[in-house]
């Protein structure tokens, strides 16, 4: 079973694990998500990433539950859970009856971590991705973040976050939070590496985890220009590694936690595999010179300030 290194939170002792399983894929709640999170597990996975969206919450709760049962983990306590809210819940009166459904999917009284899912609202009823522009609100950001610290104080979770929020977004929530974000989970691989938002989180006591960090599956362009990347290819091939180990070792030397989504049970095994090496910082300046072409375009479904917010932020800050 492996070992995965915790980082600390600002706090000084909450704890996350650097590395965790992402449960999104396309169709969302396919059937080998109990499975292969039961496989995770055995391997020594502690961080799961699930979301209302991604339709696995049920399916994560049914893996956890069998974990108890057979003993892989003694305790749900030795488990970080992490959920998000989405579009059509960032309403602040629907913000804690979402995550007590969730904690309901997931069969668990608290989850640790719990996030805005994207820096928008949609009409109720509109639990779809990608969100057309008719069903496109503007979020709430003091109301909704009052209802997350309210999530906070009824023990429903432990932390509370934010997922792609840009730096300029995270200036107007803090404007009015008492309890500033913990994490800021964004898309991050070497082929966008969000440098100046990262040093803007830093900056803030905010930590960063990266999802995609292989570089995603819903933009073939930047999948092949992940991939045919002479950089982490030669990289990959000297080392004796797979491509996917030089993008996870990369990101983890960026000092950011990452979730990796992958229902292999090989490739589970070998996206851990990336913990007792390092590349040089030879190899890490090779790879900071890949072209940087993000995957997720979210600027194009935000309504109002958001998109200018956003696209002044994406302007300044990758």
């Amino acid at each position: 079973m492996a070992k995965i290194p915790e980082i600390r939170l600002r706090d000084g002792v909450r704890a996350m694990p650097a590395v965790g399983m992402g449960t999104a894929d396309m169709p969302f709640a396919p059937a080998s998500t109990k499975p292969a999170i039961l496989h995770a597990i055995e391997l020594g996975y502690r961080h799961f990433d699930t979301a209302t969206l991604y339709e696995t919450e049920q399916p994560l709760g049914e893996a956890i539950a069998e974990a108890l049962r057979i003993g892989l983990i003694s305790s749900r306590s030795e488990l970080f859970i992490t959920s998000k809210l989405w579009c059509d819940s960032a309403h602040p009166q629907l913000v804690v009856p979402a995550l007590q459904k969730s904690l309901r999917n997931l069969q668990v009284d608290y989850i640790d971590l719990y996030l805005i899912h994207m820096p928008m609202s949609s009409r109720q009823g509109t639990c779809r991705f990608p969100i057309s522009r008719e069903d496109a609100l503007p979020l709430d950001i003091k109301s909704v973040w009052e209802a997350m610290e309210d999530c906070l104080k009824l023990g429903l979770t432990n932390l509370i976050g934010v997922s792609n929020f840009s730096p300029c977004l995270i200036d107007k929530l803090l404007l009015t939070a008492k309890v500033p974000p913990f994490v800021n989970q964004v898309e991050m691989h070497p082929a966008w590496q969000q440098v100046k938002l990262r040093e803007y989180c830093k900056e803030k006591g905010i930590h960063v985890t990266a999802y995609s960090p292989i570089g995603g599956y819903n933009g073939p362009l930047l999948k092949n220009q992940l991939m045919d990347s002479d950089v982490l290819n030669d990289i990959a091939k000297a080392r004796g590694k797979t491509f996917a180990q030089i993008c996870l070792r990369w990101v983890h030397q960026q000092g950011v936690s990452l979730v990796v989504k992958s229902f292999n049970k090989e490739r589970l095994k070998e996206n851990l595999q990336f913990l007792d090496w390092e590349l040089s910082e030879e190899e890490c300046r090779k790879i900071s010179q890949i072209p940087q072409r993000k995957n997720f375009h979210l600027e194009s479904i935000l309504p109002g300030e958001e998109k200018l917010c956003f696209n002044i932020a994406e302007f300044e800050f990758y």
